[in-house]
């Protein structure tokens, strides 16, 4: 055999080179990762996160689930808009019409039906106030841009007010209950299950509930992009949450014993109070069903508190 001849060992050594050189150069394809931003008042999300059944469905199309926490609706939104999340769990009404005043693009794909009676104005048992008309001149606590926030505007427009007739605290949901419960402002606007908590645990009265003034539904969102590259995903979590939904009003009791926990170490009874409020009831979002979300932006626009008038229409809508 000549020089130049290679061997039988030379060339099998060569094509093993050569096969390994394939196998590891061609990269394995990643699972798609699905970024879910949440509250802890995200309640069916939080259910999801906890039972584990989105990430058993999504994991069938090769698609992993991250959860990313939030200490409110607005930053919520804004990490939506600028893509550090794809979609967002449900958020206030009015937390949409804020995040559009501020150039957000974002698509709604869900939302929750009405749930007038999960927020309400209240004031201690003892206190004189006995009117919406007597907050004149009154420090009031409210969360900015909550569904609340809302609320207390249609309240005051009911009894013949402007926002600047009286002096907002804005306060989060923690910070206002301590304010509230210390005197420290006249009334408070909240929502559940901060409301049900404090109606259980201080002599409180109810000022104004939101029927008639406030449906508080809640949306969920996510950006134009994703809406239109992923509509297979958003179907699944749609149904996925429309499920959920159903599971937490026929078993009250297990959904508030997984939520207490994590909303601060509510206990169970107070936990079931507070859901008896809320529909969770999810369904499509549809252009004609947004006449509030336009009433909303215009009543906070009146009101001095958004930059820009908003057209609530200009958001976009998914139909599963």
């Amino acid at each position: 055999m000549s020089a130049g001849t290679p061997t039988v060992k030379s060339f099998l050594q060569s094509s093993l080179a050569a096969a390994l050189f394939v196998i590891f150069a061609v990269p394995v394809q990643a699972n798609e990762t699905l970024r879910i931003g949440y509250q802890k008042s995200s309640t069916l999300i939080t259910l999801l996160k906890t039972q584990g059944t989105l990430e058993k469905q999504l994991a069938e199309q090769h698609i992993d689930v991250s959860w990313h926490e939030f200490p409110s609706g607005l930053p919520l939104l804004e990490s939506l808009n600028v893509g550090n999340v794809d979609i967002s769990a449900d958020v206030a009404d009015t937390v949409p019409i804020f995040a559009a005043a501020a150039g957000a693009h974002l698509t709604y794909f869900a939302r929750e039906t009405p749930s007038p009676e999960a927020q309400a104005i209240v004031v201690q048992n003892d206190s004189p106030i006995k009117t919406l008309a007597e907050l004149k001149g009154k420090k009031v606590a409210v969360t900015k841009a909550a569904g609340s926030h809302y609320l207390l505007i249609a309240a005051l427009n009911k009894a013949g007010l402007k926002f600047t007739d009286i002096q907002p605290a804005y306060l989060t949901p923690a910070d206002g209950r301590a304010a509230f419960e210390n005197g420290k402002v006249d009334a408070w606007v909240t929502w559940e299950p901060f409301l049900t908590g404090v109606e259980r645990q201080l002599p409180t009265r109810v000022l104004a509930g939101g029927t008639g003034l406030a449906q508080y539904q809640r949306y969920y969102l996510t950006s134009n992009a994703f809406a239109k590259d992923h509509p297979q995903v958003l179907k699944l979590v749609f149904t996925e949450l429309q499920r959920t939904g159903q599971w937490a009003k026929a078993n009250p009791r297990q959904a508030a014993e997984i939520l207490g926990p994590l909303w601060g170490n509510l206990d169970t009874a107070t936990v079931e109070a507070a859901n008896l409020h809320r529909s969770y009831q999810v369904v499509p979002v549809k252009a004609n069903e947004l006449g509030e979300q336009q009433s909303i932006a215009d009543a906070f626009f009146a009101a001095g508190l958004l930059p820009k008038a908003v057209d609530a229409s200009t958001i976009g809508i998914w139909h599963p």
